[in-house]
């Protein structure tokens, strides 16, 4: 979904409208209510995760720590770190959180989706920001580039 590790350690099990298939982000970087889609495959992994993993706890976070105390809701930096061991498990060395926000722009750009909506998803404000997100694959686009009118190549 593209968010951001503040915004997933602050998710609230209210925040999610399941009938509807939406997620409501509260208190995020730009102090704004945002409403985003909740992709199927997201919502499904979110309610094995909720049912099968999640420890018992009165929290409404979404998520909260499985070691120690479970009813305090986990933290932006908490997130990062199971982001990082998630990398290495995996065998990444890159282990930086934000750029799975990186990899969803550019997906979404690939995929077909306008700079515009990009930038709607990952709550940017300028379209300038997004741009630094979808990075394009410049070979790619010079490969099916149609010539300039009145060029000769």
């Amino acid at each position: 979904m593209g968010l951001r590790s503040c915004g997933i350690a602050n998710l609230k099990i209210r925040d999610i409208d399941w009938r509807v298939g939406i997620v409501t982000l509260r208190g995020t970087k730009s102090l704004r209510q945002d409403v985003l889609p909740l992709p199927m495959e997201t919502g499904q992994a979110l309610v094995d995760y909720l049912q099968n993993e999640r420890p018992r706890t009165a929290n409404p976070s979404v998520f909260v720590p499985r070691l120690g105390d479970h009813d305090r809701p986990m933290t932006a930096g908490a997130v990062r770190g199971v982001i990082r061991w998630a990398y290495k498990r995996i065998g990444l060395t890159h282990t930086r959180s934000h750029a799975l926000r990186h990899a969803f722009a550019c997906r979404l750009v690939e995929s077909g989706s306008s700079l515009k909506e990009v930038a709607d998803l990952l709550r940017h404000r300028s379209l300038s920001t997004t741009l630094i997100y979808a990075k394009l694959d410049t070979p790619k686009l010079a490969a099916i580039a149609l010539p300039w009118p009145g060029s000769t190549s």
